[in-house]
């Protein structure tokens, strides 16, 4: 099973297109203006993502302006209405969404899908990864399978998101891709990293589900090891942690993040913003706001934007039926 965002560079497109007025004014900026809605609150990853975004875009020149708006509200969903159903007054607007837009339109959170919006670009990703206590016995992921082989409901794994979140889909899948019934594993959900944390230094939980940036921060502490990514090869921000299909567990899996724009977008519109976005990764800017925030520049856009999201959609839901989510 593959959850895998290919690294495909996307082709220039402003090229095909003779933009008129001061789009190209002084011979690099692409857009005048862009406005970021953010479907959550101040400080959460959607937010970090549009706003290093626009910071990138506006500080290399490639964007005159950007503004940002907040607008939580239904596991994203409201965010994602407001843009249906205003799509004429939405045209200088680009959406931030990840993953979950995937999982919550699945699961019946919101009535739409990835579908009712324009696709612009996925631009980031943060991996996955599983993780133990710092003193633990468990050293590999040979070793967390051993475990769970001697004593399944001893050998708990643990989460910050509710049962059949994302979290928790990621150490199913895993252990499907081990050899092993994903409806046996036993999760246990935290809704706080230090509470989890908590559980994982107290034995409660035995492995931590997480996000590769977050199991990063946690080892360069000294807080926990990372005995699994699921990247497909090493990741250079931390070359030690071992994927997991070098340890003879094929899958992988990327909480990609990336932006839509308003149903009916002019294809001129969309050419700028996925012309801008491309021109972005070249820049030291964009640089200096990924290696901050330890993302992994994972660009896609237009058809094969679509064509990853598809796949993923079905991929998560085919485990959630597995799992009794759907």
């Amino acid at each position: 099973m593959t959850f895998e965002l290919g690294r495909r560079a996307l082709l220039a497109v402003a090229a095909a297109f003779t933009l008129s007025g001061p789009a190209f004014a002084d011979g690099h900026k692409v857009l005048d203006s862009v406005h970021f809605l953010i479907p959550g609150g101040a400080g959460g990853g959607w937010d970090g993502t549009a706003r290093g975004t626009g910071e990138a875009l506006t500080g290399a020149g490639l964007v005159g302006t950007a503004s940002y708006e907040n607008m939580s509200g239904g596991g994203g969903g409201k965010a994602i209405g407001y843009m249906i159903e205003n799509a004429d007054s939405q045209h200088g607007t680009l959406m931030v969404n990840s993953t979950p837009i995937v999982i919550r339109s699945l699961t019946g959170v919101f009535p739409h899908n990835f579908r009712d919006l324009t696709l612009v670009a996925g631009t980031i990703g943060d991996y996955a990864a599983l993780v133990v206590n710092k003193d633990s016995p468990i050293n590999s992921m040979a070793d967390l399978i051993s475990a769970y082989d001697a004593d399944p409901s001893g050998t708990a794994i643990g989460g910050g998101s509710v049962p059949g979140g994302m979290d928790h889909l990621v150490a199913a899948m895993v252990m499907e891709a081990a050899g092993k019934d994903p409806l046996d594993l036993k999760y246990i959900p935290y809704d706080a990293g230090g509470k989890a944390m908590a559980a994982l230094l107290s034995g409660e939980i035995k492995a931590l589900s997480t996000g590769f940036s977050e199991a990063v921060a946690l080892a360069e502490a000294g807080e926990v090891k990372v005995i699994g990514v699921t990247s497909d090869e090493r990741v250079d921000a931390y070359a030690d942690a071992a994927t997991m299909k070098e340890q003879g567990i094929d899958t992988t899996f990327v909480n990609w993040r990336g932006f839509f724009a308003a149903p009916g977008l002019p294809e001129d519109k969309l050419a700028m913003y996925q012309n801008a976005l491309t021109k972005m990764y070249d820049t030291p800017e964009w640089e200096a706001v990924r290696a901050r925030n330890g993302w992994v520049n994972i660009h896609n856009s237009g058809d094969d934007f679509k064509a990853f999201l598809e796949g993923q959609e079905q991929a998560i839901g085919d485990l959630m039926k597995k799992l009794g989510f759907l």
